[in-house]
């Protein structure tokens, strides 16, 4: 089967520990290529209704980072083979400190880092820190940044840069259009690979972006499927696994 890469996106802890691993397991059998885990927030600033909601009722049965470092473990321990990047905000990973921070990550297994919320010129140590302990730093890209500092950060080195596909938050739909395409190419133009997300739900969208991503990026439709059918676990992990293949099929 031809398949496009897919980074599918999971809450850590999400709506229980063992309720998240049943998807962690689904999602990889589905055929997700990198699982992006988010460590709940109280402020997720880039997230939709529903990520939010999941992370609220996350931190409201008391998850700390602690235990989502714990879960990557189990995870890791599981599927060794699939990289797991860390999604979170700047103040939880600088209140431990970065660099003890990224320690403790990639002891966990975790191959890479996404947060949103820390410019990548202006990282707090996070890109340095990332590549002592064999990590990357995956800066984000957005397209109400302009045209020089876009260029900027197209050109910086990085290995791989997670293009948010609009401005705004994660979940509602988003159009795939000659606009988005055109995004891409400048994210793309000085050698980065590109992750591309926000709104991706069926497998028209990630079609249409496969040529232009080195993988497609799937979240909020995951955790709506996750409060959808959290009370029948064998029929969650069937809709996780279906809804992953049909991302990553082409």
């Amino acid at each position: 089967m031809n398949k496009t890469k897919l980074m599918a996106h999971l809450v850590a802890g999400y709506p229980t520990k063992e309720i998240a691993l049943t998807v962690a397991r689904s999602l990889v059998k589905g055929g997700a290529d990198i699982l992006e885990v988010q460590l709940p927030f109280s402020d997720p600033s880039a997230d939709g209704p529903a990520i939010q909601t999941a992370c609220t009722k996350v931190l409201e049965n008391g998850f700390k980072t602690k235990d989502g470092l714990e879960f990557i473990v189990q995870i890791h321990k599981e599927f060794p083979e699939t990289p797991i990047y860390i999604m979170s905000y700047g103040s939880l990973i600088y209140t431990p400190g970065v660099e003890n921070f990224c320690r403790m990550a990639s002891e966990a297994g975790v191959s890479g880092m996404i947060i949103p919320d820390l410019p990548f010129d202006h990282d707090e140590g996070l890109t340095a820190s990332c590549k002592k302990y064999g990590m990357i730093n995956i800066p984000v890209a957005a397209p109400s940044m302009s045209d020089e500092r876009l260029k900027k950060l197209a050109t910086a080195g990085f290995p791989y840069i997670y293009a948010a596909l609009r401005t705004g938050i994660t979940g509602s739909d988003t159009k795939i259009d000659e606009a988005t395409l055109s995004f891409l190419k400048k994210v793309s133009e000085g050698g980065s690979k590109v992750y591309g997300g926000f709104g991706i739900s069926n497998g028209k969208q990630s079609k249409a972006l496969a040529s232009s991503v080195d993988a497609i990026v799937a979240g909020s439709v995951f955790v709506r499927l996750i409060a959808e059918n959290q009370n029948d676990e064998k029929l969650l992990a069937k809709k996780i696994e279906e809804k992953a293949m049909e991302l990553c099929s082409l």
